[in-house]
């Protein structure tokens, strides 16, 4: 019986933590950002880290988030809030682009 009674104790705190959002990373390499293009789910905070050895920026196309220039080793993120599909850029060389695709 206290077998259980531990086990339904354990449940009700299992669901009582917080659910964390999912994080996903796109590495800036080569003059390209990999993957070029990712889908995940909203409420997804997407980094965007650069490994190149000179500066980068990412831009959404329609102005909804910019980076600053990262240097290498630096990063950038942004959390999607909402199902789409987001086409950005880098700032500093526009035909690298990319896509994230943002579902429920």
């Amino acid at each position: 019986m206290k077998k259980l009674a531990l086990f339904f104790v354990a449940g009700a705190l299992l669901h009582s933590l917080p659910v964390w959002a999912a994080e996903k990373e796109i590495e800036i390499k080569n003059y390209v950002f990999v993957p070029q293009n990712l889908t995940v789910a909203a409420g997804t905070k997407v980094t965007w880290k650069n490994t190149d050895q000179i500066p980068h920026g990412v831009a959404d196309k329609n102005k909804l988030f910019r980076s600053p220039a990262l240097d290498t080793g630096e990063s950038y993120s942004f959390t999607y809030a909402t199902p789409g599909a987001y086409s950005y850029f880098c700032t500093l060389h526009p035909y690298m682009t990319g896509t994230v695709t943002v579902t429920k």
